[in-house]
Order: structure tokens, then sequence, then C-alpha cells
């Protein structure tokens, strides 16, 4: 192991044990959460069947309509903190918090190319806003989403969203659709305020989210995503960050089993569909990251490549949180600014 990757890895460790409120919790099948029983007598015979409609179905799915009722809010902290957009999200779940959905708006101009930016997984409210204002710099708009159960949007009792990457497999499923959706009515919305040259910008679970809507909305041009995967199972089994999650699952369900029930939220069976459609796509990895294992980043850009999508990448020799600190930081943000440039002109 290179000096380089043991000062990353080393790094990475460190910043994980920043967080000390990692919980693990029960384990449950949650079926109720995608239209099932939660006393159903077969939760593995039940996933298994619906995995299968939903894969075939997974435009009735992901289907969504414009809100009703968005509102556009005064700027926070002054013009810089950009402003707030609210909307009733698509889709219910048990937390009335959690269904009013929050993204800040950063204007570039009154139309053009606009982005939807979808953070990482316990993203704080002020994070990525020097990202925002970079594209800002290069007259991209950007509607910054509030992912479910974060923020604003935290069940009572969490300090992190839980649901959104959990021991609680149809939760999981529920709050990972509903991520997607809520990013569509953000797409419609800029949409009605005059933008049509439409991209993402996904980092993370955030990657993850909009690699599924970009491969289920052709009104996106092009999609950037920095640290991506594969498998949502893989990626919660294996990564240091989601380390809890996998403890409350890997004794009720099997590795294979966990990628089969989370495959409709997981990028890899729908990534087909962008082979004729001429959206691009620019992934960032990082070598030793720990979180998003590179040899997942690596399947990623070899299914892709082999069939035939618009496909650029850039590996860093850094890994998943050092990826916001100089010096890779600034190649990872140039290349992400020049692709979004080009691609949305």
């Amino acid at each position: 192991m290179s000096w380089l990757e043991q000062t990353i890895r080393r790094y990475e460790h460190a910043r994980w044990t920043t967080d000390d409120n990692r919980r693990v919790f029960p384990f449950e099948w949650g079926l109720e959460h995608i239209g099932g029983r939660r006393d159903e007598p077969d939760p593995r015979g039940f996933l298994n069947a619906w995995v299968d409609e939903t894969l075939a179905h997974s435009d009735d799915w992901f289907a969504t309509s414009p809100a009703d009722d968005y509102v556009l809010h005064p700027p926070e902290n002054g013009a810089s903190g950009g402003r707030v957009l609210t909307f009733t999200s698509q889709i219910a779940s048990p937390w009335a918090k959690n269904n009013l959905v929050h993204a800040r708006f950063f204007r570039a101009r009154a139309s053009g190319p606009a982005v939807v930016l979808l953070p990482n997984w316990n993203a704080k409210w002020n994070g990525q806003l020097n990202l925002c204002r970079w594209l800002n710099a290069l007259g991209i708009t950007v509607l910054r989403l509030s992912l479910p159960y974060h923020d604003m949007r935290v069940a009572p009792g969490h300090e992190r969203a839980d649901q959104l990457v959990g021991s609680n497999i149809g939760l999981t499923l529920q709050a990972t659709r509903q991520a997607i959706t809520d990013t569509r009515r953000c797409l419609r919305w800029l949409e009605q305020q005059g933008y049509t040259r439409l991209g993402l910008v996904g980092t993370s679970i955030g990657s993850a989210v909009g690699s599924i809507t970009i491969a289920h909305d052709p009104a996106v041009r092009a999609g950037a995503f920095l640290h991506v995967s594969t498998y949502f199972a893989d990626a919660v089994r294996t990564g240091m960050a989601t380390m809890h999650v996998w403890e409350g699952l890997r004794s009720k369900v099997t590795e294979d089993e966990l990628r089969r029930y989370w495959t409709p939220v997981s990028p890899v069976p729908y990534m087909h569909r962008l082979s004729e459609t001429g959206q691009r796509l620019l992934m960032v990895g990082g070598r030793y990251d720990p979180t998003f294992w590179y040899e997942f980043t690596d399947d990623m850009f070899r299914k892709l490549r082999g069939q035939g999508i618009r496909l650029e990448t850039l590996v860093l020799p850094c890994g998943h949180y050092s990826l916001e600190l100089a010096p890779f930081a600034f190649p990872a943000g140039l290349r992400l600014g020049l692709f979004l440039f080009e691609a949305l002109a």
C-alpha cells in the first residue's frame, strides 16, 4: 500500500469517527411501505414477485406529476443563501414533516441551463453550497434538493436520515423512490420557470437517485455524478459509512437476497435505457474510497461502456470524504462544471 493510499485511508477513518450518532436499528421487512402487509406470512415470496413486477413497470413506479403547491420563499441570509422552494412530496410517508419537500434555489439566469443538485446521505442544510455557487458562476442555475428525512424533513426522534438507508427493507425502498419522485417534481418546477436545458448533479446516494432519474426522465440532458456504485445493497453491505446499517440486516437476509430486494433502487437495471437517447454522463470516483468501493465504481464504468452509453469518467487518488478536499476538489469541480457547461449549452 502506497504512502498516499495509507494517508487517504487514515483520513477517511478519522472523518468517519467524528459522527457518534449512528444507531443500529432492528430489522424490519416493512412491506406495508411498498403495498404489502406488515404481517405478510411469506415476505421473501412477496418481495421476489414485487421486484419482478416493479422492474418490469418502473416507468409507472417512478411516474411523477408536477406539484400543485409550489411556493418560492424569500432568500435565506441574504441573496447568497438562495431562496427556498417548498412543495408536497408525491409519496406520502408515515411522517408529515418528511412529506414537505425543501429545496434551495440559486438562480444564475432567468432561463437557460439548470440542474437539480442531489447531496450525499446525511448532508447538512449548508452542504455543497460552494458547488452551487461555482455552477452559478458558469451561468448554470441550481436547485439543491434536501433528500427525504434530511434537514427539516428529519423524522421525530432521529438525528440522521435512518429511513433513507436503513435496516427496514420496504421503508428504504419507499424513501429512495420518494427521493426520485421529489427530484422529478423539482425538474417540473424548473420547466415551469422557463428552464429547458436540464441536468442533474449527485453525490454518493445522490448519484444513485440521479442515475435512476435520468434513465426515466428524457427531459434531463446530462448527469454528473460523484461516487458511483452498481447495486445499492453492495454499497451498504461493504461501505464504511453504512457498517451499522448492515449490522441490523446481516442476520436476517443474505447478501444475494438484499441485492435482489433493493435492485429497484439500484442504477444498474435501468442504465441500458440511455444507450440511444443521447443523454450524457460524467462519473467521478475515488480509487481509495472505503464507502463506495472502487471495484463497484469500475464495474459501473465497464457496464455502461459495454452498453454504448455516452460516458465520461474521472478517477482520482482519493476516498469518499476526501474528494471535497484540496487538491482533489479542484479537478473534480473543474471537470464537473465544464462538462455541464458543454452538455447543457
